[in-house]
């Protein structure tokens, strides 16, 4: 304590010494003061000067005096000297008077009016504000009348080592790649000194590691921290904790400090490679296990993190490369092995594969560290499981003709038990896939049998299911889809393909085709269709008709004469056999039946009754039964008209003389005679409207009359 006072008033009295005797010359050097100040006797000469020199030269102020210190931080039991006015105009009659006037004058800086002595009344702080700037002037005391005019000058606070280096941004955090050579920038700091920069080393800072070595290192003045030591392993130590110092006055004693931290995390890289947990590996899997199902899980470790920890798994070696498969799983990083072709365990019951597992990301600078793989051995064993029957083939196809005789068979399946086991297998049909059971099969052997005769016309293609299942585990059960298809045989005879009726003109010509005719044949030759066209055997020699087969299978009928009259023959038939190439031929017999028409010049028919002839010329079917309608129409209106005459004829209106309430309404009933008036209600009967409630009125006329029907 004792020599941290010494300091600090070495420190303050020093520059006030030097302020008294450096400060004071230089006003007189300066060459403001050169120009403005007199030195002292010049104001006689100043006073011998003619009117004339007073024009051309410019009066010189008296002020001596230049821009003053005051050191920051001062505090003594009397106030701090800073500085003395003087005016080479003061001859020492106290007749002057000293004003100071600006920052902090009067509050701050007092000023003897007498002396012009300039007194520090507060402690001041410099990086507070480093400078006043005050104003001076010299009156005379007695009237305050100006001797010279006023001027500024500037108080400067000078500076101490008062505040300590701060790190504002701190604490840091920064990262650097592990395994980085020595050198390596990490990260920079920067620490603030409020002290006065220029004056002295009090902002002069110096940085130093405190904590953190030998791993890192810090640029005394740029503050750059750098990697210490090669080869910082992230698996080792992940994290760091250093402290930074920075000291002002240069780094050298009695200097202030301040200190911060930083937190420096290594980055992994990739230089570990994968590590399979075990070199060898045992799993189990039913051989009935479903394709893609997991049968077990690999694992390669890696003390890398992130991307750098990322392996691929592979199958290198082995007797299953193309049974199993191996994935990696994203989340975990494990391999899976999975079923790629199915498994029989009466085939082979165990394999031996060798996985490896390699990195997906490697750095080139760690390469010849060595392969960043490695592989281990996988022993599966292939289990035995209860599997259902195997047919021989995935689908059967089986033909048939339509003509098979019934419990003919028709084709044969065939399945077994893969297990050691061996049950015996019994086959069935599935019902749903015949409902016409049209189809058996013999539980035994499998052989399918016909049940109801076929028809390809009607049904080509069946499709049925069948069922295998073990005896001893019913269980266990197996389907195959069986397709038949019904072949043709030749058992449709030919036909027309519609009802054919031709026309045939009186004014025909002869070898004039009159109608073209096709045939079908609903079966299906390998060759398609060739028909043959006859004429019955009587009718070969038809003295009106004959046919034409045509290249495209059609037949033409032609007329052999002209000369046809509806009135000799209105219609003809000509029978036509039909035969087709089958084996053996099938042949049909059909009738054409041959109109004789009247026809255009044209050839256009017009009419084909005989009925035609007795009509008048010009005069059509048509147009005679739309005279008769006509006639029709007439007729039904003459009567309705009659018919309305005979009922405007009738009386509409009852006579007055006729009352219906007189008419005599006998009854069998012996009545009580006069004296009975409660059998009945006269007036009842002469007014019959008042049964329902209604009472008309009889001293007044109605408005409205009811027509009677």
């Amino acid at each position: 304590m004792p020599e941290r006072l010494t300091e600090m008033l070495m420190d303050t009295w020093t520059p006030l010494i030097i302020l008294w005797i450096t400060v004071l010359p230089s006003i007189y050097m300066s060459p403001m003061n050169q120009s403005q100040v007199l030195p002292s006797g010049s104001s006689t000469g100043l006073k011998k000067l003619t009117e004339e020199q007073r024009v051309l030269n410019r009066s010189k102020r008296g002020w001596v005096w230049n821009q003053m210190f005051v050191l920051e931080e001062f505090s003594g039991p009397e106030p701090i000297l800073v500085g003395r006015l003087h005016t080479d105009l003061d001859p020492g009659s106290s007749k002057i008077k000293y004003i100071l006037s600006g920052d902090g004058a009067g509050t701050i800086f007092v000023i003897n009016d007498k002396t012009g002595d300039i007194h520090a009344m507060k402690r001041l702080d410099r990086e507070e504000k480093a400078e006043y700037t005050l104003t001076a002037q010299a009156v005379d005391r007695d009237t305050n009348k100006p001797l010279e005019p006023p001027s500024e000058f500037i108080i400067k606070v000078q500076d101490i080592n008062d505040n300590a280096p701060e790190f504002v941004d701190g604490p840091y955090h920064a990262t650097v790649p592990e395994m980085s050579v020595v050198g390596t920038f990490v990260t920079k700091v920067t620490a603030t000194d409020a002290d006065d920069p220029v004056y002295g080393n009090s902002a002069k800072l110096v940085y130093s590691i405190l904590e953190g070595q030998p791993y890192f290192s810090i640029e005394p003045h740029t503050a750059i921290i750098k990697t210490a030591l090669p080869n910082m392993d992230r698996e080792a130590k992940e994290e760091y904790f250093v402290v930074i110092q920075a000291k002002d006055m240069g780094g050298h004693m009695g200097g202030l400090s301040g200190t911060t931290t930083v937190t420096i995390t290594l980055t992994d890289v990739n230089d570990n490679p994968p590590k399979f947990a075990q070199s060898l590996y045992h799993f189990s899997v039913m051989e009935d296990v479903a394709l893609g199902e997991p049968i077990g899980r690999v694992k390669a470790n890696d003390l890398d993190i992130g991307e750098n920890a990322k392996s691929s798994y592979d199958i290198i070696e082995g007797d299953g490369m193309d049974t199993f498969e191996i994935t990696t799983d994203s989340q975990t990083q494990d391999g899976i092995i999975r079923v790629r072709k199915p498994l029989d365990f009466e085939t082979k019951k165990s394999y031996t594969l060798k996985v490896e597992a390699a990195n997906i990301h490697i750095d080139p600078r760690f390469i010849s560290g060595g392969p960043f793989k490695d592989t281990a051995t996988v022993k599966i064993v292939v289990e035995d499981a209860d599997e259902p029957p195997v047919f021989s083939s995935p689908t059967y196809l089986l033909e048939v003709h339509e003509n098979a005789a019934i419990n003919s068979v028709i084709g044969q399946v065939t399945a077994h038990d893969p297990d050691v086991s061996s049950s015996p297998i019994r086959f069935s049909i599935d019902r749903h896939t015949d409902l016409e059971r049209q189809f058996n099969i013999n539980a035994e052997d499998g052989k399918i049998t016909l049940a109801t005769p076929l028809d390809r016309e009607t049904n080509t293609w069946h499709n049925i299911t069948i069922v295998a299942t073990e005896t001893r585990n019913h269980s266990q059960v197996s389907r195959v889809p069986v397709v038949i298809k019904v072949l043709d045989v030749n058992d449709n005879a030919p036909e027309f393909a519609s009802e054919h009726e031709a026309f045939l003109c009186e004014n025909g010509k002869p070898g004039q085709v009159i109608q073209i005719v096709s045939a079908i044949d609903k079966d299906d030759p390998k060759n398609g269709h060739y028909f043959l066209y006859s004429l019955l055997p009587e009718m070969v020699n038809n003295p009106n008709f004959t046919i034409k087969k045509n290249e495209d299978n059609t037949l033409s009928i032609l007329a052999k004469h002209s000369g046809f009259s509806r009135q000799k023959q209105e219609v003809y038939l000509l029978p036509i056999i039909i035969s087709d190439s089958g084996n053996p031929p099938m042949s049909s017999t059909s009738t054409l039946t041959i109109r004789v028409c009247g026809c255009s010049s044209d050839g256009i028919v017009q009419s084909c009754n005989v009925e035609a002839y007795v009509l008048p010329i010009g005069l059509s079917m048509g147009a005679l039964i739309a005279i008769l309608a006509c006639i029709i129409l007439l007729l039904v209106i003459v009567v309705l008209f009659v018919t309305l005459r005979r009922h405007k004829n009738e009386p509409l209106i009852i006579k007055d003389d006729e009352d219906v309430r007189e008419n005599i309404i006998r009854y069998d009933d012996e009545g009580g005679g006069e004296e009975d008036t409660e059998a009945f209600d006269i007036a009842t009967l002469q007014n019959p409207d008042g049964i329902n409630g209604f009472l008309p009125r009889k001293d007044i006329k109605p408005d409205l009359q009811f027509m009677p029907r």
